[in-house]
């Protein structure tokens, strides 16, 4: 399963968030929701959030940048990125 990301182009912690997972050599699905009414609503409807980034790791959805590093923080998304890559 892929880590997906969605993000739009003027977004700093996207851009935090995307420097996190290359930095650990995981390869992203990004989906720009940068005018696009259709993939922003996708993203809200899967996530029920209205921020970017929204970043799922397989079919778990993570949650936000802050999400991301609080999870590198506690040790778990090494692990978290490790089972999926297992499922693939």
């Amino acid at each position: 399963m892929p880590v997906t990301v969605y993000t739009k182009q003027t977004c700093g912690y996207c851009h935090r968030a995307k420097q996190l997972l290359r930095s650990k050599g995981v390869e992203f699905v990004e989906i720009g929701v940068d005018g696009d009414l259709e993939k922003r609503s996708e993203m809200i409807r899967l996530s029920g959030r209205y921020t970017v980034p929204q970043i799922w790791i397989g079919e778990q959805h993570v949650g936000g940048c802050d999400d991301l590093f609080a999870l590198e923080w506690r040790g778990q998304l090494d692990a978290l990125l490790a089972a999926t890559e297992k499922t693939d």
